[in-house]
């Protein structure tokens, strides 16, 4: 095996969540070749402490060139803050590009519309392990109706808060969103050196499970034909419910507005907020702080008591480039990294959520920090609309524009949220 390692970008689903930037670029060739030996090349993201994740590859790397004689796997770890770049020239010339890729959930439509991922919807059918898979984490390897990929991991977001402060003011976990507000203004009001709620101007996956429990959607349709529904009604009493939470009864709009997800657990972390919205890749980051021993979570609140806010399924993918000349060996070693011997060792290694349901329940047993993410998982989650738009939409800040133009009083919640609207459908024109 030869490995090449790059300089550490962030982390992998931090990184994909700030933004999904798919190249624009033309068509890639697809190879006729089908070589059963000679070096697979395989690009993975570097994360922040990528030893524990190389062990994991090395050991399935291994195992694959024992039953694979003749084939080698060169892997090289690649920054996540210059992927675009990186698999823009991929596309461009196949002689450069890796056999096997992983990549962030939200790019695939856009890397399929530029023609740079296989095709492997049999062998994926084929797989006795893939009837297992989350169908949140299948979608987001599907676009019209076809498979591009293995699902590698999922991220999803829940209720953070303070055990210590709860305890103090006699609170208790809020059981709907109008008691989240409530509670955070509570303790906002008893503790003003603390945000009762953090909450981030630039937060959207933090954002839209307050949109989702209110009936409301991103967008509609399929097929790569989809209409912005982010001005619905629904929707905007969503985006109303989550702006109000910027005062200085919660979270000061001066000092949270610009606020991104990273913002907010930061400041939990560090002792400043009674309660913030986390993914479960949060966890290393809070257990480090000030907070550790002395927090809880606990699934985001929905609309009516006992229900869970849909949430954003994030997470990464691995992927088989379509200029490969080692396509059934490439496929292989696709399902081999996406396995669920792997996905378990990667949870152990890294806290990546399996996309295998049967697997998460099994880590969820073992370690009960994963339960209240599992359970958000199992509640229902959300995803972006598959199409190659909306990496234009996500790195254009057309959400998070949106909000902090209504947070700064500078539009009402219907005009702000038709303007984005607008952005929106211009994005999914252009896209074709």
């Amino acid at each position: 095996m030869k490995l090449s390692v790059r300089c550490a970008g962030l982390t992998a689903l931090a990184a994909l969540l700030a933004t999904a930037c798919a190249p624009q670029t033309a068509t890639n060739s697809s190879s006729d070749k089908d070589e059963k030996t000679g070096t697979l090349r395989v690009w993975l993201f570097q994360e922040v402490g990528n030893t524990p994740k190389e062990k994991v590859v090395d050991s399935v790397v291994a195992a694959f060139e024992k039953t694979h004689k003749g084939t080698e796997v060169d892997v090289e770890y690649i920054p996540i803050d210059t992927r675009a770049q990186r698999v823009k020239a991929a596309f461009n010339d196949p002689a450069s590009a890796p056999d096997v890729m992983e990549y962030g959930n939200t790019d695939t439509a856009g890397y399929v519309k530029d023609g740079g991922l296989l095709d492997v919807t049999k062998e994926f059918g084929d797989w006795s392990e893939a009837k297992d898979t989350d169908p949140t984490a299948k979608q987001s390897v599907t676009v019209d109706g076809k498979v591009y990929g293995a699902p590698f991991y999922v991220g999803v977001r829940a209720l953070y808060y303070r055990t210590d402060v709860f305890e103090e003011l006699g609170l208790s976990a809020p059981k709907t969103m109008d008691e989240l507000a409530s509670t955070a203004r509570e303790i906002r009001a008893a503790k003003p050196d603390l945000y009762g709620l953090v909450v981030g101007g630039a937060y959207t996956y933090g954002a839209m499970p307050f949109v989702w429990a209110n009936g409301g959607e991103l967008a509609s349709g399929k097929g790569g034909s989809y209409a912005s529904g982010i001005d619905s009604p629904q929707a905007q009493k969503g985006i109303k419910a989550y702006t109000s939470l910027f005062g200085d009864d919660n979270c000061p709009a001066a000092k949270c507005a610009g606020m991104g997800g990273n913002d907010t657990i930061s400041a939990f972390a560090a002792g400043k907020a009674g309660m913030a919205i986390g993914g479960d890749f949060s966890h290393t980051a809070v257990e480090a702080g000030k907070v550790k021993g002395k927090y809880a979570v606990v699934p985001l609140p929905g609309v009516k008591s006992g229900s869970i806010a849909p949430a954003f399924a994030g997470g990464n993918n691995i992927g088989v480039l379509k200029s490969t000349s080692h396509r059934t060996l490439a496929v292989r070693l696709m399902e081999q990294l996406a396995s669920k011997k792997t996905q378990t060792e990667l949870f152990d290694a890294m806290g990546f959520l399996p996309t295998f349901t049967d697997v998460r329940q099994d880590v969820a047993s073992k370690e009960p920090f994963v339960q209240p993410f599992v359970r958000t998982l199992s509640a229902g989650t959300k995803f972006v609309p598959a199409s190659p738009a909306w990496a234009q939409i996500d790195s254009s800040l057309v959400l998070p524009t949106m909000f902090q133009e209504i947070i700064s009083g500078k539009k009402d919640v219907p005009a702000a949220s038709e303007d984005a609207a607008k952005k929106m459908n211009t994005a999914f024109g252009s896209a074709g």
